[in-house]
């Protein structure tokens, strides 16, 4: 029997084994070595450097994912990967990049079996070098630490009565080992185990179930155990961070008496449950929630936010790891996290920072439970924490597809409907198909946010046999799951244009834009200006004025509400206008170009909700005003040049520009609400649209105005004006 000095030595053996352990690729693809490097860090987490043709170097995060780290993680000899992080977080390497625009699908044997520009062709900068975060366990380690045992996969193998149902919640449990799939003996398993095989398939827990007709079916199968007992805490992630228990002895059907194999019952989140009552249980806080995800393209994944005093803020990164991420799943009805991101990659929140240093052991029914700094002082938004769940495998991606698209991620949309008793592929009708739509569709083929919505699609040449409309009248809020969700017409398809070249179409992207305005500079800069109509020409041309200004003499004046704003760009890639250069539109008057019809809009509002003043303002000019440090301004206007906001940068409209106003001469005196909406008609995607809209009180005497009290308020917030402000 070994002492506890040797099993502490060999641990730690086994993990410098991980750290050295580099697999050869397959015949076919070239040999390469990996190993992590940083200054000052853990073994198992670093800046990833491969060997190849006699020369270390690095590779680019651009398109990387958590699959790429799964592999080179495996690759170095860990059991999976927690997380990775972009932009030389581990420090700047040095000589070549080796690998950019790396895919890998997380099978892979190595990394240089994975899809990449090919070994040296790169367009990056080492600002660029990609890094990982290992599991910190190298395999499972069995009770006698004589051996390593890993296994391939894991399920939930559902009865005939459960295979129908979706998601599949209970069954009996399966492993994957030497090719065969086996079961698990019951004698030593606990709830414990249950709860970690639940958040793994997406479940926040586990729940109770009858065990009668599972030990009837048990009788008649045939018996193939694995030969390993489990033992989780609870809180691992994954099953692979598990230890194992004892080693059982294989006797035939002898092997798990007097158990049975185990059996998996999951309770499912809101979102997923078949019904009411297979939903959330009481143990789980839904009635007003404290914490949200924001900025993700997928259900499951987003910047960690939390409510504190009314005012939802984000989560400093400082020590976020995969046990607080679990906390945050499970509570809002996921099951354990597949990440825990860090380094705002789900996009910069607004508002404070409400919580630091973060401690979980796992157990918390919420985040605001654990322990944490209350003090973020230090802390960015530069630094929001993110998280990626586990949700339950629902099949939404096979009632859709994109066909004719140049790559994946486009194409004509076809949808899986039923037909005089069958089901077939048809197109969507177009009509009234916008970017909400296309990004319930991205969503639901798991391909991120949408780019573009396409009302003709002539140029793709989808599936003939698909030409058909089988689905019409779509309008989509865009937080839906799948497109059937969406509000459409019933079995009568109306659609006037038809299909073919009219018929709906997409594309996607993995990242997307967030533009937030700056409620502070709207609020100091806001005050009144009386202007004679002989100088507001264009401003008239353009629809600057009220309507009663068409009928106004030309040496009268006009009273406008005038303000500054300044709009930043917090998401994952640059804002550009939806229209190419070829069709902005050029204003003499001006002597500039719109490259977008309306860019915002600006009301001032009674206190029920009663318009009484707009004003709105094309894109006369998109550009990089300022920019965070370290961040090169891409979008200047001068010399008509590209039009843009680039993450990280702001765009300022100052209160003297033309259009920057409300033209309230018509207004009597009294208290209001003043509003801004950015991108009001969902012109070019984002990633989150509920942060568009600022609202600020107004009291006007009839000579001078008081704005206070701006804002940022959600869409949803918009439809109680009264009841928000008073």
């Amino acid at each position: 029997m070994l002492s506890p000095v040797s099993i502490h030595g060999l641990l730690t053996t086994l993990l410098w084994m991980c750290v050295l352990c580099n697999a050869q690729s397959d015949s076919g693809s070239p040999v390469i070595q990996l190993r992590l490097a940083g200054e000052k860090r853990k073994h198992y987490e670093g800046r990833v450097e491969v060997f190849y043709n006699g020369e270390w170097g690095t590779v680019c995060d651009d398109d990387f994912s958590i699959y790429a780290a799964q592999v080179v993680c495996r690759e170095l000899g860990y059991l999976d990967a927690e997380s990775w992080a972009p932009s030389a977080k581990y420090g700047r390497g040095e000589g070549r990049i080796w690998l950019d625009n790396v895919h890998c699908t997380g099978a892979e044997k190595s990394l240089a079996q994975c899809e990449s520009n090919g070994f040296g062709v790169s367009d990056c900068k080492h600002s660029e070098d990609v890094g990982v975060v290992c599991t910190q366990n190298c395999a499972y380690l069995s009770s006698s630490v004589s051996h390593i045992q890993t296994v391939e996969d894991v399920r939930i193998r559902a009865t005939y009565s459960h295979r129908k149902r979706i998601p599949i919640t209970e069954g009996f449990l399966e492993v994957k080992d030497g090719g065969k799939w086996r079961q698990i003996c019951n004698e030593e398993w606990t709830e414990m185990n249950s709860r970690v095989i639940c958040g793994m398939y997406g479940f926040p827990g586990e729940k109770r179930f009858n065990t009668r007709p599972y030990k009837l079916l048990a009788k008649r199968r045939k018996k193939n155990y694995w030969g390993f007992s489990v033992n989780c805490t609870g809180n691992e992630a994954d099953l692979s961070d598990c230890k194992l228990g004892h080693e059982i002895e294989l006797k035939g059907n002898n092997t798990c008496e007097p158990g049975m194999p185990v059996v998996i019952s999951c309770v499912p989140g809101r979102a997923f449950a078949p019904s009411v009552s297979m939903g959330f249980r009481k143990a789980y806080r839904v009635e007003q929630p404290l914490v949200r995800l924001k900025g993700g393209a997928m259900i499951g994944e987003g910047r960690v936010e939390v409510l504190k005093n009314g005012e939802w803020g984000t989560v400093c990164d400082d020590n976020w790891n995969i046990q607080a991420a679990t906390v945050v799943c499970r509570e809002l009805g996921f099951g354990s996290a597949k990440e825990a991101l860090t380094g705002a990659r789900m996009g910069q929140g607004i508002g404070p920072v409400h919580m630091n240093e973060v401690l979980c052991s796992g157990f918390e029914k919420s985040l605001t439970d654990c322990y944490f700094n209350r003090d973020a002082l230090g802390c960015s938004h530069e630094e929001d924490a993110a998280v990626r769940c586990n949700v339950p495998a629902m099949g939404f991606h096979k009632r859709l597809r994109l066909n004719g698209g140049r790559n994946p991620y486009e194409g004509r949309v076809e949808v899986l409907a039923e037909r005089n008793g069958s089901l077939v592929w048809g197109t969507v009708c177009s009509d009234s198909w916008g970017t909400m739509e296309a990004m319930v569709v991205c969503r639901q083929l798991g391909l991120g946010f949408a780019s573009h919505a396409f009302q003709e699609t002539w140029y793709w040449q989808g599936d003939a046999s698909a030409d058909a409309v089988v689905m019409s009248g779509v309008r989509c809020s865009g937080t839906e799951l799948t497109l059937d969700q969406c509000l459409h017409h019933g079995k009568h398809v109306l659609c006037p244009k038809g299909g073919g070249r009219f018929a709906a179409g997409v594309s996607c992207t993995q990242t997307a834009p967030d533009l937030v305005l700056s409620s502070q500079v709207v609020e100091q800069t806001t005050y009144l200006e009386d202007r004679p109509m002989y100088v507001l020409q264009c401003a008239q041309e353009e629809h600057c004025l009220s309507s009663s200004a068409d009928k106004a003499d030309s040496t009268s004046y006009r009273r406008l509400l005038r303000f500054s704003s300044q709009i930043h760009n917090n998401g994952q890639s640059d804002f550009r206008p939806r229209a190419a250069h070829h069709s902005w539109v050029w204003h003499e008057c001006h002597r500039h170009y719109h490259s977008m019809e309306v860019f915002t809009h600006y009301d001032l509002m009674s206190l029920n909700g009663t318009k009484v003043a707009e004003g709105h303002k094309a894109s006369f000019c998109l550009e990089d005003t300022h920019c965070d440090e370290g961040i090169q301004k891409r979008y200047e206007c001068a010399n008509f040049g590209a039009q843009g906001i680039t993450v990280g940068c702001w765009d300022t409209y100052r209160h003297d520009i033309d259009c920057q106003w409300i033209d309230i001469t018509d207004v009597k005196p009294g208290d209001y609400i003043f509003q801004i909406v950015i991108n009001p008609n969902y012109e070019v995607a984002e990633s989150d649209y509920t942060n568009n809209i600022m609202r600020c009180r107004s009291r006007y005497d009839g000579h001078r105005i008081w704005t206070y009290n701006c804002h940022i308020v959600s869409r949803a917030q918009t439809s109680t004006v009264q009841n928000h402000f008073l």
